[in-house]
Order: structure tokens, then C-alpha cells, then sequence
């Protein structure tokens, strides 16, 4: 291992390197466009022995890592935003064939109109398409979690492809120090890819084939079966991680000062640092408030946000996402709907605030408000709006 100043995006290829895809395939976007451009160099320079293939579109990008992994081969792919939603059909597709994949998402607000700044609306609209989704508080662990996501994308009790979700600009273009793993390090860690079924002339096998309603059904259950089992694969994956390299990623959810806390703020990705940062003054000025950090989206860690959310008077979910049209008269995004259904018969107060939308930012004094309406029991809103009519 050595310690390196890097740029995220420059990291998460590096450590795509290390991972050894014998297929990368991506289409520029950006905030993502660092990433597959080191690659194309890393690749160039043959540090890597990969196929990289140039491509029209996203669409075509992720088609073309379909291909390649029900061949056999482990693939990578990045994208974000509207890049993502061109992706719409093979996301589903590649789920649906139970095709490992590791992709990284540079999360990106979706248009219209449009933005190139940082909110998680992207990955959030395709939270059922069957991927595992991983979410990312800072670079260090946006680099871990790609060894961790093709150990659980490959493991024959999973077969799902995994997003690695990390925020857009706000990480992919901030240099942080990186403990980077050496090749020998990651290949103890990460075996070759040994795929359960493949695309073989010598012995033919149909994916993806036409499905009756006699047996569409039973192929959705086998997934979210699939699902569900990913929660201890990886916590298995994260345990192993830690014991091996020092940082333990078993927790599917993080707690950070907890223990007394009568309020708890739950939330996803690099907005968690500042919200750290204003629970420890909200603490040295006597507030008994902590954070829950979801590293886990799907498959969603109910029992653990159960267990990290017991004995807390109230929560706030810090939603960087909208769920047009859901709460009836009032706002949410889609996170809260997660904790609701996962306090179901609590009598916990669960407020949201749909926050931080297209970039905009979100300071100390945002989360220290956010806890004052918390407390004042005014939530499931927009925060922070210009004005209350557009």
C-alpha cells in the first residue's frame, strides 16, 4: 500500500487497473470523462491487457460489457446522469441475465434543465433495475469499494452487476490522499472472475430468451432473492477487506456519534463529511445529535438502520434526490421512503428534507438548521428553496 495525493477520478482508474477487466467499454460524460480517459491511456500504455472499446453512446458502451461478461470476461464500465439514462434498457437487461458487472457512477443531476453539478437523482431513478448500489462519503473509500463490488458482483450467491455511486465533481475532481493497493495486494484479494454460466459454442446455453408469463415472474423473485443475499456477501466482502488492508467496510451503515443521540440524521455520499462536521459542534454546544450513513442502497440494510436508529426521538433524511409526485401534499425523496418502510410500527418521527438538488451547497449551517426544523417537528419539504413559487 502507499499513500497518494489523486484525483478521485485518477484513483478510481488506478484502482480499475489493479481489478484487471479484460473489457473496459464507456462513453465520455461528464463528471465521469477522467475516468475512462486514464484508462484509455492506461490501456494505451499496456499496463492494462484489455479490450477498451470506443463507442457511439452509452447505450452501445454498456451493450457492449453485456456482451463481454455473459462471454466470460470481466468488464467495467463508467458513466452518469443522461448517460446513465441511455443505459435505461441494458441496466435492466444485465440484471436480468444475472451478469456481474462493476460500473462507477460520478453521480450527476438529471435534465431537464440541464446540470453538470452534483445530486444522486441519477442512480436513485434505477434503484429497481436489480443493481446493487454502493455509495461512496469520500475517495479512499470510492477506490475500496470497487475490489469490494466485483468480490460480491462475482460471488456465484450474488451474479449481480454493482454500481459504485460517488458524487460528481464534488470527488471526482477533488485530490485527496488515497491508499492505494499494489496489484499483488488486490489479486490476493480479488480472484480471477470464474463466471457460473457463459456463452460457449462447445456448450450452447440461451440469456436473456423470450419469457411467458408461465415463468417471468419466478426470474424477478430469483433477483430480488439475490438481492437480499448480497447483504451478508457483503458484509463477508467488506469483513475479509478489513482484516487483510485495516478498513473493516462490513457495516452496511455507519454510525458516527450515536450513542446518546436523540436526533439522527441519515444521509448518502460525500455530504456526509460536512454533516459530520456540524454534529460535532452541534455536540460541543450540548446537542445530543448524531449521523447514520446508508453506505448501502440496495439491497437496503433494514435491519441494520433498525439496530443504528434504536432509541434515537426523531429522524432527518438528508434526501439529494426528489420522488416527484410521492407523500401526497408533501415532498420527499426516495431515501426516506426506504426508512419509513424500515421503521414501519416505530414511533419514531422520520422528517425529510429534499436538499442540495443540481450542486447546490449544502454548509454546516444547512445541517444545523435541518436539525432545528427536525426538532420543531417541520419536515418532508424542500429545503432551502429562493422562493416558494417558481
Amino acid at each position: 500500500m502507499a499513500l497518494e495525493i489523486m484525483e478521485g477520478s485518477i484513483a478510481i482508474a488506478q484502482a480499475v487497473r489493479r481489478c484487471r477487466p479484460q473489457v473496459v467499454a464507456a462513453y465520455p460524460i461528464t463528471p465521469q470523462t477522467h475516468i475512462v480517459e486514464a484508462l484509455a491511456e492506461i490501456v494505451a500504455n499496456g499496463e492494462l491487457s484489455a479490450d477498451y472499446i470506443t463507442v457511439e453512446s452509452e447505450f452501445s458502451a454498456l451493450s457492449a460489457c453485456e456482451g463481454a461478461v455473459a462471454a466470460g470476461s470481466r468488464a467495467y464500465s463508467a458513466t452518469t446522469s443522461q448517460g446513465l439514462a441511455l443505459m435505461f434498457e441494458v441496466c435492466f437487461n444485465m440484471a436480468g441475465m444475472r451478469l456481474p458487472l462493476v460500473m462507477t457512477i460520478a453521480n450527476r443531476a438529471m435534465g431537464a434543465p440541464l446540470s453538470i453539478w452534483n445530486d444522486q437523482q441519477d442512480s436513485i431513478a434505477l434503484r429497481d433495475a436489480g443493481w446493487l448500489q454502493l455509495y461512496a462519503e469520500d475517495n479512499q473509500e470510492a477506490v475500496d469499494l470497487h475490489y469490494i463490488g466485483y468480490r460480491v458482483a462475482e460471488d456465484h450467491r450474488v451474479l449481480l452487476p454493482v454500481m459504485v455511486c460517488f458524487d460528481g465533481f464534488v470527488l471526482s475532481h477533488t485530490y485527496e490522499p488515497v491508499d492505494m493497493l499494489t496489484q499483488e495486494e488486490v489479486d490476493a484479494y480479488l480472484p480471477p472472475f470464474v463466471p457460473k454460466f457463459m456463452l460457449d459454442a462447445k456448450n450452447p446455453v440461451s440469456m436473456g430468451m423470450y419469457a411467458t408469463p408461465d415463468y417471468y415472474p419466478e426470474f424477478r423473485y430469483e433477483t430480488d432473492l439475490a438481492q437480499k443475499r448480497a447483504l451478508e456477501v457483503i458484509r463477508e466482502a467488506g469483513r475479509e477487506f478489513g482484516e487483510q488492508f485495516g478498513r473493516d467496510y462490513s457495516a452496511l451503515v455507519e454510525s458516527y456519534r450515536m450513542d446518546d443521540a436523540e436526533t439522527a440524521i441519515i444521509a448518502m455520499g460525500s455530504i456526509c463529511g460536512t454533516t459530520k462536521e456540524a454534529v460535532d459542534e452541534m455536540r460541543d454546544a450540548g446537542k445530543r445529535v448524531g449521523l447514520v450513513r446508508l453506505r448501502t442502497f440496495r439491497p437496503f440494510p433494514t435491519e441494520d438502520l433498525r439496530e443504528a436508529l434504536s432509541g434515537v426521538s426523531r429522524v432527518a433524511v438528508l434526501d439529494r434526490n426528489v420522488s416527484l409526485g410521492a407523500g401526497g401534499t408533501v415532498h420527499r425523496g426516495a431515501v426516506v421512503l426506504e426508512v419509513k418502510d424500515a421503521l414501519y410500527g416505530e414511533p419514531i418521527p422520520v422528517l425529510d428534507y429534499v436538499i442540495g438538488l443540481g450542486g447546490r451547497d449544502v454548509r454546516i449551517e444547512d445541517i444545523k438548521r435541518v436539525v432545528e426544523l427536525c426538532e420543531a417537528g417541520d419536515g418532508d419539504r424542500f429545503y432551502g428553496l429562493r422562493t416558494e413559487v417558481l
